[in-house]
């Protein structure tokens, strides 16, 4: 249970309550116990009548109606305090699963977008959602049972050695045998849990992708392929399944036999001892009454050993996570004020997933209110540039300024809010187009929101729809155009008016008309800040301050728009493609 040590901190959190719910557990199990002496003193009274010791028959039937209204009084209690077990235990249960879940999603959040790109959505979904089920499970119910079989055991051990110390330690003879068979059983349930778990994320990691890519499924005709694959996972995670349910079923009926071994044993030698003179009738009847009151409990031992390690697998993966470190780090919780003078001395950068070097040696500097342009191929380093900046990785080698100061020693909540960035693959949630341009800006007024809108060219087609901007995007905005999207992406930057603008090849699904009126409205509303583009595009390019050219990774060519027109070199050609392909 070593990995549960880590739940600790939420036992202290709410451990009043578990307290109390332990006390209520303790009154709960003495007053379910409590009928079993007096059922045990009824049938004495009764033996005591049939042997002619007791002769008045009223006697008799007031002494049992006053123990049946006993009987009755404590059972009513026991179950009231039942139900406030159930509420205490469930209840803080959820209390924790809630905070959990809020512990996880923040560490998601904080972990470096590297840890994004290692691992699969699905397994993540998977940790937060049914992981932290399964320890919710070790939480309430294993919890409370455990504390139920706990006191039952101890209270009923109390009445039975103060009845007939003998007898007892004859009765509890098979609880080592269960002790060791529950402990072997558990080791095997344990290392079969993971394995299903791990099944779990692969069959949640396999669906997500094949939704979110349905698109291409449809198109390649490959639905029967990937049926095909996705029964071979669920085939494994049934067998998986069922080797677990296999060791989890040997449980109750060794809890059965070794009650009913206890069951023999109380009437063989307690018969003996009644015959005997040792005992009295009565005390027979108690046992097995106590014997089987402990069956539920006991036999529970199984069950909430199999919760205890499943919760165990699922808690070591969710700690998987848990002590994964943040790459990126905030260095300091004091705020910065950002102006936007950036400067690259001599960075190089590589990729640690793939080993690819991005950047080799690059340096340039842009002020606060120029703008830079970035030109290459695919792959030359372009978009790397930009994810620097936001700092979604730290360089290995060289240095990132930011007004003259090391970007590591900047407060990193200032530095992102001072960056609006628009990817190359614009993200869209599934939510309404004004929500979508409001996460910019999430005070912004309607007015804001039209006016962003339109510096992006996208308002036109926004109240082109039949509800306008309260428009419900689907998943990842699939209801908009490319062109669409990435117009409605700028419209969130340019809300959230940062210092520093990142547009990382964000009209390449534009038309050159199109692209010529928002680039206007872009210089025109980034005069104070410093923006950087990058494109493939020239007419993107030529009207900024600075224009540099990245190949493999390296500039190899820098300057403003006409300076580069006369110099041989990737610009100039690629000027001359552009304007040929635009005159025909």
């Amino acid at each position: 249970m070593k990995h549960l040590k880590s739940l600790n901190k939420f036992f202290l959190k709410y451990k009043w309550r578990l307290v109390i719910g332990f006390i209520i557990t303790v009154a709960a199990r003495i007053f379910a116990l409590f009928y079993i002496p007096l059922a045990g003193r009824s049938t004495n009274i009764i033996e005591n009548y049939i042997n002619g010791e007791i002769t008045d028959i009223q006697i008799v039937r007031d002494e049992l109606a006053w123990n049946i209204l006993l009987i009755i009084g404590a059972t009513l209690i026991a179950a009231f305090f039942t139900f406030l077990m159930r509420q205490t235990f469930i209840v803080v249960s959820r209390h924790i699963e809630f905070d959990l879940k809020n512990v996880v999603y923040k560490h998601y959040q904080e972990l470096s977008l590297n840890f994004y790109k290692k691992n699969r959505t699905g397994d993540l979904m998977n940790r937060i959602s049914e992981d932290v089920s399964k320890v919710r499970m070790y939480l309430g119910p294993a919890l409370m049972y455990s504390v139920t079989t706990l006191t039952s055991s101890v209270v009923v051990l109390i009445f039975m050695i103060e009845a007939a110390p003998l007898l007892t330690m004859y009765t509890v003879l098979p609880l080592p045998v269960l002790s060791f068979a529950i402990y072997k059983i558990s080791v095997a349930i344990h290392k079969r849990s993971t394995v299903v778990q791990q099944y779990l994320s692969k069959l949640n990691t396999f669906t997500q992708e094949s939704f979110s890519g349905i698109a291409v499924i449809k198109s390649y005709g490959i639905e029967s392929q990937t049926n095909e694959n996705f029964t071979e996972l669920s085939n494994g995670s049934r067998d998986k399944n069922i080797a677990l349910v296999k060791v989890q079923a040997f449980f109750f009926p060794l809890m059965v036999l070794l009650i009913g071994i206890s069951n023999v044993l109380v009437i063989y030698i307690g018969g003996r001892q009644y015959i005997n003179g040792l005992i009295d009738l009565g005390v027979i009847v108690e046992f097995l009454l106590y014997v089987n009151m402990l069956t539920w409990p006991i036999a529970s031992i199984g069950w909430v050993t199999s919760l205890v390690q499943q919760a165990e697998a699922s808690q070591e993966r969710i700690n998987e996570f848990l002590d994964e470190e943040p790459e990126i780090t905030n260095p300091k919780q004091t705020p910065d004020d950002i102006q936007g003078d950036i400067a690259f001395k001599n960075v190089n950068f590589t990729y640690d997933d793939t080993n690819i070097t991005a950047l080799k040696n690059v340096s340039f500097e842009v002020n606060s209110g120029e703008t830079l342009a970035i030109i290459g191929k695919t792959g030359a380093g372009k978009s790397t540039i930009l994810e620097l900046i936001g700092r979604l990785y730290d360089v290995e080698d060289g240095e990132i300024t930011i007004d003259g100061r090391n970007i590591q020693e900047l407060n990193l909540e200032s530095l992102r809010k001072s960056i609006g960035y628009v990817p190359q693959d614009a993200f869209l949630f599934s939510d309404s187009i004004k929500s979508n341009i409001k996460f910019g800006k999430t005070d912004a007024t309607d007015k804001e929101i039209i006016e962003a809108a339109k510096n992006a060219s996208v308002h036109k087609n926004i109240v082109g729809f039949s509800k306008g901007y309260d428009t419900v995007l689907g998943e990842r905005g699939i209801t908009l155009s490319g062109g669409q999207k990435q117009r409605v992406s700028i419209a969130r930057a340019i809300i959230h008016d940062p210092k520093i603008l990142l547009f990382d090849d964000c009209l390449s699904a534009v038309d050159t008309e199109t692209e010529e009126e928002i680039l206007s409205n872009l210089f025109r509303i980034s005069t104070n800040k410093t923006t950087i583009i990058v494109s493939h595009r020239i007419s993107s390019a030529k009207n900024a301050d600075k224009i540099i050219i990245l190949e493999g990774g390296q500039i190899v060519q820098q300057g403003t728009h006409s300076q580069l027109l006369n110099q041989e070199g990737y610009y100039k050609e690629l000027y001359a493609k552009q304007l040929n392909e635009k005159e025909m």
